[in-house]
């Protein structure tokens, strides 16, 4: 009954938007890519919202349900079949009269199962900016899939969503998205470290600062070259020097629509990661946690032992979750976590059955098999963290959005009346999960 209901009210929905964007005829900015369309999504919101009424997709629902619920600007009922009729009667209300709407939509477009984009979107959603951040050299959410091209194959379909002057903004430094400006007509810049990237970027350092005698980043400096000029930019809110590339392509798509880059240089600054995502939290015991809970991958995973490699600490603690949805490469891609892990931390944690793969393989490997710890769920890790986390330590917490690292997370923050605010999945129906 539930899968009908829904398939009802998403047929609803999505006739509403069509509706919605004929009438408003809002820009829209869509996202797409494998790593980093949340973070991307809510970087150019940072930028493009100083200078134009904008709205973005506030969570990253599948884009059958998320595409109308930011086109209609109405939150996600779940199994409540009250707002959902709130919902539709919001989107009549919209198409009948006239009401206040953004002149931009920033359109977060991901993909769960094949037909995701080429089926559901591509026959009605026309964009006026595509932008691709990037696409896994290692496979990510490959469980629906045949392969990991295939999952290129349908995040790609998105470039043909443009309109005739609409324009394609690429990651120049991943190869395989870069080459889709050959399968585009439309105007396309990119971005990244590559010497011929429209948007170029060169020397990403981190800033540190001391607290309590840890050597803590505290923000990233890069310069930025552009149609042969440098500007130097800074991002004081940010962890992990690939955010770089979701700042650069917030710049780059408010620059081509016309805001001075300058100005938009400036505003950047004010870009926070969101929530789960490389977010830095004071810990209990005058410990510093890495919160990176929000969502797993064998790309995102290595990013965030980057950082905790970059960070200095009395001990460094990886508390490590399941990377879901990896199919027939489950084994051999949490193998590869525990081989590059090995040498960066001082005591390792694994959370789920997956997961297992990355302490034996740590250990095979010479790890000491003593500082080594394993739990088959997010409440249990929580409760023995609490009992461990020392002063001057760095811990890093990371796993796919069903092993829910953030409860570990909330159990050894400082000041656990934010949580609200800092950590991820904190609405009533994710913690009733």
């Amino acid at each position: 009954m539930k899968n009908i209901f829904k398939k009802i009210v998403v047929i609803i929905i999505t006739w509403q938007s069509r509706l919605i964007l004929k009438k408003y005829k809002p820009k829209i900015i869509a996202v797409t890519g494998s790593v980093g369309k949340t973070s991307t999504k809510d970087a150019i919101f940072t930028v493009l919202s100083n200078f134009k009424t904008v709205r973005k997709s506030e969570k990253s629902f599948n884009s059958e349900i998320g595409l109308p619920l930011t086109i209609l600007g109405v939150p996600n009922g779940w199994n409540d079949p009250f707002i959902w009729f709130e919902n539709i009667l919001k989107g009549f209300r919209a198409i009948v009269f006239r009401v206040k709407y953004p002149e931009y939509l920033i359109l977060e477009v991901g993909v769960g199962k094949p037909g995701d984009i080429k089926k559901n979107i591509l026959p009605w959603l026309k964009t006026d900016v595509v932008i691709i951040t990037r696409f896994p050299d290692k496979p990510v959410h490959v469980e629906f899939f045949d392969s990991v091209e295939k999952i290129i194959e349908e995040k790609s379909s998105l470039i043909y969503t443009l309109k005739k002057n609409g324009l394609l903004i690429l990651n120049h430094d991943d190869e395989k998205v870069y080459t889709l400006h050959q399968k585009s007509n439309s105007r396309t810049v990119s971005f990244g470290t590559q010497d011929n990237a429209t948007y170029h970027f060169t020397y990403p350092t981190y800033n540190y600062t001391t607290n309590n005698g840890l050597k803590i980043p505290n923000g990233i400096n890069f310069k930025l070259e552009y149609d042969g000029n440098t500007f130097p930019v800074m991002l004081p809110n940010v962890l992990g020097l690939h955010n770089i590339n979701q700042a650069l392509a917030a710049i780059a798509c408010a620059h081509e629509l016309g805001v001075d880059l300058l100005e938009s240089i400036n505003v950047v600054k004010d870009y926070k990661t969101p929530p789960g995502r490389l977010s830095l939290i004071e810990g209990v015991n005058d410990s510093y946690i890495i919160d990176d809970t929000y969502n797993s991958s064998p790309v995102a995973m290595n990013a965030a032992i980057e950082v905790l490699n970059d960070m200095e600490g009395k001990r460094k603690i990886a508390v490590l979750g399941d990377m879901l949805e990896l199919g027939k490469y489950t084994e051999e891609e949490h193998k590869a976590v525990g081989d590059k892990i090995k040498d960066i931390v001082d005591i390792l944690v694994t959370v789920g059955p997956r997961a297992k793969f990355i302490a034996e393989e740590a250990i095979n490997d010479g790890f000491s098999v003593k500082n080594v710890y394993h739990f088959d769920s997010s409440l249990t890790t929580a409760k023995f963290l609490e009992g461990m986390v020392e002063k001057g330590d760095i811990i890093l917490i990371k796993g796919s959005q069903g092993v829910r690292l953030e409860r570990a997370v909330e159990a050894i923050m400082k000041h656990k009346e934010l949580k609200n605010k800092l950590l991820c999945r904190q609405d009533k129906e994710w913690r009733n999960k």
